[in-house]
Parts: C-alpha cells; structure tokens; sequence
C-alpha cells in the first residue's frame, strides 16, 4: 500500500514535525508514504474569502499532484473538507475535473480514520500517564464526519486519563480568515474555549488541526493559562516511541 501525504500548508510552513510524526505512525505500519513534490495550497483561503477564479488555478494544481494517488491522507480537517466538499462547488460544470474530484473525494481521508476505518488499527502501542483533553475541531467533524476515530485512537494509549471537554463542539473562533475578518467575535470565541479548557485541569491539549491549535495556544498565552498544546498526531508519535510527551513541549 502506498499513502499520498496532502501535508497542508500550515503545516508545511510552520509545523513541519506534525507531518513528521504522521509519517512516522504510517511507515511503523509498514506503508510507503509518497509526498508528491508538486503539491500546493488546496485554495481554501482563497475559496473562504469569495476569490473562486483564483482558488480554482490553485487547486487545479493540487489535483494535478494527486491525479494517480491510491489514497490521500492529511493532519488537517479543515484542508481535506476542501477536497470532498467544497471542489465540487468550485468546479460545478466542468465534468471532467469533478469526475477527478469524485475519484479523489473518495481515497481522501482524515488520517485518524484512515487508521481506523481503512487499515483497522486502533492500538499503536502507545503510552502517556497523563491528564488530557481533546479539541475536536469543526471542519473534521461536521464536514468530514471525524467522530470516534481519533477517541478510539487515544483510549488505546496506556496510562492516558482523557478528560472531557466542556462544549467541545463549540468553534475555537478561528475559521480561516474569519479570525482576521472577525477579529473581535474570534478573541471572544477564543476566549470561552480557553476558560472551558482551562475547567479540565488537564496537562496537556490535543487536536486535530493545527489552525485551531494555533489559535487557541495563542489566546492562552495572552490569558497566561500555562497549558501545552499538540497535534494528536505529534501526541501519539511521541507516545509510541518512547519520546517525553511534556519535555520540551512547544507552545505555539
């Protein structure tokens, strides 16, 4: 089996290390990971922010790099959800390009279900005595429908306590460029999670979206609520490999 990494932009340019620890969990199981070098941003800024006739020569390119692919695994929710939803807005009427976005939306996949539903593998040998919660962020859930499979991932991790956060559901305030748009209602949004997560008393945040991620460790920092944060894939990476989870932990 060969897995074609959409590495994403944000993580591409600035958490490098997350793709890093994807490709590590996948190659333990044996796959060949490919990284198509001809990849770009999937158009998603440009989609959100109303420029379509720019965000379809961006993304044309994207498909280009993934046209032969037998999956496509990403660490972002909000990146996959502008392949299997929003392509086909954006190429309505043109056939032969979303005849190429069907094919894709279907080996398109959010890596914790690519885990569990494709490769049926829940356990990765993990370990972590530690308190945490988990972010689910909005596009993996309502876009992608991510539900259980990164909860089924993480009650597999030896010594790991998985608190409960409190209207979980609930958007990090972040949404692309709505944060800079909106930047007012963002900080408020923002700030309401802090304060849920901050009611857990857990040591550590985990997600699955580093835009996410990278907002609300912001708005921590700012609220100076001293909590690390990280990517569940970096998480388990280091859970599995014996790497400390909260030495020399970054705060974004």
């Amino acid at each position: 089996m060969q897995v074609s990494l959409f590495i994403t932009c944000l993580v591409d340019t600035m958490f490098p290390q997350v793709a890093e620890s994807l490709v590590h969990l996948l190659q333990r199981q044996g796959i060949k990971v490919n990284v198509p070098m001809s990849q770009t941003c999937c158009g998603q800024p440009a989609f959100n922010s109303g420029y379509f006739e720019e965000a379809r020569e961006v993304a044309k390119t994207w498909l280009d790099a993934f046209a032969d692919s037998e999956y496509i695994v990403t660490p972002s929710g909000s990146c996959g959800a502008m392949v299997t939803h929003d392509y086909p807005i954006l190429f309505k009427g043109d056939l032969k390009r979303l005849a190429l976005i069907s094919k894709l939306a279907q080996r398109t996949y959010d890596w914790t279900q690519f885990f569990v539903d494709v490769l049926q593998i829940e356990d990765l040998h993990a370990q972590a005595n530690l308190v945490a919660t988990y972010h689910p962020s909005c596009h993996a859930t309502r876009l992608l429908g991510v539900t259980d499979a990164p909860y089924r991932l993480m009650s597999q991790v030896r010594g790991l306590q998985l608190v409960d956060l409190p209207l979980a559901d609930q958007c990090c305030g972040f949404g692309g460029t709505f944060a800079v748009k909106m930047p007012e209602i963002s900080t408020a949004m923002a700030t309401e999670k802090v304060m849920h997560i901050a009611e857990t008393s857990a040591e550590l945040l985990l997600g699955q979206d580093m835009g996410c991620l990278m907002n609300i460790a912001g708005r921590m920092n700012r609220m100076n609520t001293k909590i690390p944060v990280l990517h569940l894939a970096e998480f388990l990476d280091r859970a599995s490999s014996g790497i400390p989870i909260l030495s020399g932990e970054r705060r974004v």
